[in-house]
C-alpha cells in the first residue's frame, strides 16, 4: 500500500521527504510527522501514516502523541532560561530552593546534577505503583528521602521518569508554579506551538495513542542492579500513556505530547541562540550553558556510552549526530528525537506513534535527519 506525503517542503529538501516515506516502506511505520526548521524557517512540515495500528484514521496536520523522553528537552529549556535571567545557578545546590532535599547526605547535589543524570536518583527505593506517577508530590517527596544510589557528579544513570519529578519540584520552588504551567506560559503560548506538559482534555481527540514496543526485558538481571531498580520499580508499559491520568499529569520527563512541528519549533530557540518566532527568550550565552560537559562515559543505567551537557545528549565520536561540534539532541523512548544544531542554525525532529525497542530513540530518524544534513550542505 502507497503512503501518502503530507505538509510542505522547501525546494531543495524534498529529500527529506523521500527518506522519510522510505520508512514507511517496509510495513511498520504507521504514522509519523518530521520538521525541520533551518536560519528561522521552518524548510520541512511533513506528515504521513494513520493515528492506529489498523489503519483507519489518517494522521492529520494536528495530530499529536506521547514523546516520552523528547519532552525532556523541554525541561532543559525550562532551566537554561530561569538560569539566563537569574532565577538559579546551574550549580546551585538543590538544597537552596528545595531544603528538604538535602536529607540523607544529597546537600551537594547541584541543578546540574539533575539535568545530567548524575545525582544518583534515578529511581524510588520504595514500592512504586503506575498510578503513583499521577502524584507528584509523592514522587518528588519520596525522592528528596532518600540516599543518593552512587556518590552524584562522578558518574551519568539515565534519570528515565525520576527527572520529571526532581526538575518539576525544583521550578515549582523557584517559580511558584508547575513546570508544566511556566512552560506553557513562557514558551509554548507565546509560540503557538502545540506542544503540552500536563494534556488538557480537549486535546484528547487529536492524540493518537502510541503503538507499545515488547516490554523491557528485566528477566533474569541482577534485581539489585541499578538498571532493574530504576526500570523494574514499577515496570513501565508505554500503554499507560493511553490513560487519562497519565495525559494530564506532569511526568516532565516522560509526558509531553506533541507533533515534530511543535518539537522542532520550541527547540530551535536553542539552535538560534535563544531566539524563534521573532522573539527572544533567552540571551545566546544562556544557551551556550548547555555545552559545559557534566558527565562522559557508560552510563550506569542505559549501559552505553553517553555524553551530558546542562541536559542535552552532546555530539559524540560514539554518538555523532551532526558534522559540527555545536549539536546536542535527546530522543524518546521508541524513537522520536529532537537534533540542534547552532552551527547550522538547525533544529531536526521527528515524531512517531508506533515505537521500536529502543529506549532513547531508534534509526528511524537516522534517515530524513541525513537527508537535512545534505540539503543545507
Amino acid at each position: 500500500m502507497s503512503t501518502t506525503l503530507h505538509g510542505t517542503i522547501k525546494p531543495g529538501f524534498e529529500a527529506v521527504g523521500e527518506a522519510f516515506l522510505a520508512n514507511f516502506a517496509d510495513g511498520f511505520e504507521v504514522g509519523a510527522s518530521v520538521s525541520v526548521v533551518h536560519r528561522g524557517e521552518t524548510v520541512v512540515d511533513i506528515w504521513a501514516g494513520h493515528t492506529d495500528l489498523d489503519r483507519t484514521t489518517e494522521w492529520q496536520r494536528d495530530t499529536i502523541t506521547n514523546v516520552w523522553s523528547s519532552t525532556k528537552t523541554m525541561m532543559f529549556l525550562v532551566l537554561l532560561e530561569l538560569a539566563d535571567k537569574g532565577a538559579l545557578s546551574l550549580h546551585d545546590p538543590v538544597r537552596a530552593h528545595w531544603p528538604e532535599f538535602a536529607a540523607n547526605g544529597k546537600e551537594s547535589v547541584t541543578v546540574a546534577h539533575l539535568m545530567a543524570h548524575t545525582a544518583g536518583l534515578p529511581g524510588w527505593d520504595r514500592p512504586m505503583q503506575p498510578s503513583d506517577f499521577y502524584d507528584h508530590d509523592l514522587c518528588a517527596s519520596a525522592l528528596a528521602a532518600q540516599a543518593p544510589w552512587w556518590e552524584p557528579g562522578t558518574a551519568s544513570g539515565y534519570h528515565a521518569i525520576s527527572q520529571g519529578y526532581l526538575i518539576g519540584e525544583l521550578v515549582r520552588r523557584v517559580t511558584g508554579v508547575s513546570l508544566g504551567t511556566y512552560f506553557r506560559t513562557t514558551f509554548a503560548e507565546p509560540l503557538g506551538a502545540d506542544f503540552h506538559i500536563g494534556t488538557p482534555a480537549e486535546c484528547d481527540a487529536r492524540i493518537s495513542n502510541v503503538i507499545p514496543p515488547a516490554p523491557l526485558a528485566l528477566g533474569g538481571a541482577d534485581p539489585g542492579s541499578i538498571p532493574v531498580r530504576t526500570f523494574g520499580n514499577p515496570v513501565i508499559d508505554a500503554a499507560q500513556s493511553w490513560e487519562t491520568g497519565w495525559r494530564r499529569c506532569e511526568s516532565a520527563a516522560a509526558n509531553g505530547h506533541g507533533n515534530a512541528r511543535s518539537l522542532a519549533l520550541l527547540q530551535s530557540i536553542v539552535s538560534h541562540g535563544g531566539e524563534a518566532g521573532g522573539r527572544r527568550f533567552l540571551g545566546a550565552a544562556g544557551v551556550e550553558r548547555l555545552f559545559e560537559v557534566q558527565a562522559e562515559g557508560t552510563d550506569l543505567v542505559l549501559g552505553m556510552p553517553a555524553k551530558f551537557g546542562m541536559g542535552y545528549g552532546l555530539n559524540s565520536e560514539n554518538v555523532p549526530i551532526s558534522p559540527n561540534p555545536r549539536a546536542c539532541l535527546w530522543g524518546g523512548w521508541g524513537g522520536s528525537l529532537v537534533v540542534n544544531d547552532l552551527d547550522a542554525q538547525m533544529t531536526f525532529a521527528y515524531v512517531m506513534n508506533r515505537m521500536g525497542a529502543g529506549t532513547v530513540g531508534d534509526l528511524r530518524s537516522a534517515g530524513p535527519l541525513m537527508a537535512t544534513y545534505a540539503a543545507i550542505g
